[in-house]
């Protein structure tokens, strides 16, 4: 087998171990006040292996959709997985950012042998796991992995900006940025706000408070 990489450094010691198949896992969408977090799986061997990725948030907008179609084109295998912001409210972000990920592992159309994450710990995972700190931007699966969940999130965050046109969702995607919060206290949260975010909540107080002056 031919010497990894260096992005490649963490499958490289899974594949000599005997793991043939990897599967890097990241999500998008944690933090935004707004909309799913969204995750996504991809699987790659030695003969599946994906040129240029890096932690999605590193690069330039057309940049990562480009290197979308080139994941979907030469990795083994790609899984993604949508939480909405309803199951968000319900079981707190931890455990549906868990839940994402468990359930993008679940559509692979392929088993992986061995999972590198970001950093979270999956419970039930019938493979041996690593837990990366920073893992986006150590390991190039996770950094193919992140690659698809913001591109897969982002596009889902344009059609919500043109259900919900005063938010400004198409620049920010449900971050809380000046004028997310802006647009927050003039109209209150809408149907895709996560009302068990303090930056929601209480926002929407405010709205409802004003509302009834």
């Amino acid at each position: 087998m031919a010497r990894p990489s260096a992005p490649y450094r963490y499958e490289g010691q899974a594949w000599r171990a005997g793991h043939a198949r990897v599967a890097g896992i990241d999500e998008a969408g944690r933090g935004p006040l707004a909309g799913p977090v969204v995750a996504a799986a991809v699987v790659v061997t030695p003969e599946h292996r994906i040129r240029g990725v890096r932690d999605s948030k590193l690069l330039p907008p057309e940049r990562r959709e480009a290197l979308f179609d080139e994941i979907f084109r030469c990795a083994l295998a790609v899984g993604v997985s949508i939480v909405d912001h309803e199951t968000i409210d319900r079981v707190n972000i931890l455990q549906a950012t868990r839940l994402a990920m468990l359930d993008a592992l679940a559509r692979l159309p392929v088993p992986p042998d061995f999972v590198i994450t970001d950093f979270v710990v999956l419970p039930s995972v019938p493979c041996p796991q690593k837990n990366l700190v920073d893992g986006d931007a150590r390991c190039a699966s996770v950094a193919a992995a992140s690659i698809v969940a913001k591109v897969t999130r982002d596009r889902l965050m344009l059609e919500h900006d043109r259900q919900f046109p005063e938010y400004g969702f198409a620049r920010h995607k449900g971050y809380a940025t000046p004028d997310h919060l802006a647009a927050l206290d003039r109209f209150g949260p809408c149907p895709i706000h996560r009302r068990s975010f303090a930056g929601v909540w209480r926002q929407g107080e405010l709205f409802v408070l004003e509302d009834q002056d």
